[in-house]
């Protein structure tokens, strides 16, 4: 990959921007969250608080705002200057992210997120400690999906009443919808995935896409296109972009998952294996690895009881059979696919813009080291 001073001065130039949209994001969802637990405290009750206040650990939490961030950009690379609505609606994504993020340490059976405890985590020791009747933990996991359902609701109440052009403001509720859509079959996909037999490397692509490409890429960029007036020649023009560094995007979240640590990627790196998630480097291991290792990669793909000294064998599989330097191989040809369609269709956006878009693209590749 180039590392030339050009490449440098981009992903500088991101990075940089990055922390400045994440501070007024981070800003603005502090003030959102002590508006929404006075009010309400006040139009219902304690428990009510409960509920939402789990929500709103997880999306103080925060993370790298990626998703905030590229409806930021994407509005003002499209000639947008109202910042107050457009941090308004970058607000309403990392909102929704929040509640994709409830639902998923569900469904992963993630104890971990972010540096702290997953939602309904969090819940089930609150009934545990309360000594409260019933079981804990599937009281846990009903008030986190109670939790993240408010969330995409007050979301979508945002959106519905962004200070923007109607038709600009029903455009963007279609278009997050649309993507909410296809991420739930992308989810679907991915759990199915590890419940069947066979899984090809096209099976886990087809989630790459829809799971991670439309929902982490594409929708942000889209919304704030819209938001800005874009038309549909503008918004068409970033997708091939959007798709190709999306699913880079998501090839080096994985390598991270497995390989990094819970800094890294905000949970445990154990979790992806004891998942039985199917990824391009646990697909690619499966069909290019002799039978002793095979089989026992199979056999802890899913195992809830995984213990360290098992995890450390199935990285040395990965690494062995020629998984890691496939999948790294796998993201960085993606992300020269993202430039190569970025820089053609450059002309329509402000330069700024696109040196965001290149810098983020070849800070995924680095992030693999």
């Amino acid at each position: 990959m180039d590392t030339s001073a050009a490449v440098m001065a981009d992903t500088n130039l991101f990075k940089s921007k990055l922390a400045a949209y994440k501070e007024l994001l981070d800003a603005d969802i502090a003030r959102y969250s002590k508006e929404v637990q006075k009010s309400t405290l006040k139009n219902f009750d304690a428990n009510a608080r409960l509920e939402i206040d789990a929500y709103l650990s997880v999306l103080e939490r925060g993370g790298k705002r990626i998703r905030g961030a590229l409806v930021m950009l994407g509005y003002e690379m499209s000639g947008g200057t109202d910042q107050k609505m457009i941090l308004e609606a970058a607000r309403a994504i990392e909102m929704l992210h929040a509640y994709i993020l409830i639902v998923d340490d569900f469904q992963d059976r993630s104890v971990i997120r972010r540096g702290g405890p997953s939602a309904h985590v969090m819940l089930a020791d609150y009934h545990r400690n309360n000594q409260l009747a019933g079981e804990s933990d599937h009281f846990g996991a009903s008030i986190a999906l109670n939790a993240a359902l408010s969330g995409s609701h007050a979301a979508q109440m945002i959106l519905a009443n962004l200070d923007a052009p109607e038709n600009l403001r029903l455009k963007t509720i279609s278009i997050v919808n649309r993507t909410m859509l296809t991420t739930s079959h992308g989810q679907t996909s991915d759990i199915m995935n590890e419940v069947v037999a066979s899984v090809t490397e096209a099976d886990v692509d087809r989630v790459l896409e829809w799971k991670t490409a439309h929902y982490t890429i594409l929708n942000p960029l889209h919304v704030g296109m819209v938001l800005a007036g874009a038309d549909c020649a503008a918004t068409d023009a970033i997708t091939k972009f959007a798709m190709h560094a999306g699913r880079a995007f998501q090839i080096t979240d994985d390598i991270l998952g497995t390989f990094g640590s819970e800094f890294d990627s905000g949970k445990s790196p154990l979790d992806d294996i004891r998942e039985g998630k199917r990824t391009v480097l646990t697909v690619y291991a499966l069909e290019r690895t002799a039978n002793g290792n095979k089989n026992f990669l199979i056999q802890m793909l899913g195992n809830a009881n995984l213990t360290q000294a098992e995890f450390q064998r199935c990285k040395d599989i990965l690494v062995e059979s020629g998984a890691l330097a496939y999948a790294r191989g796998h993201a960085e040809r993606h992300a020269e696919r993202a430039l190569k369609a970025l820089d053609g269709e450059s002309y329509r956006w402000s330069a700024e813009g696109v040196q965001f878009l290149r810098g983020l693209t070849n800070y995924l590749l680095f992030r693999q080291s």
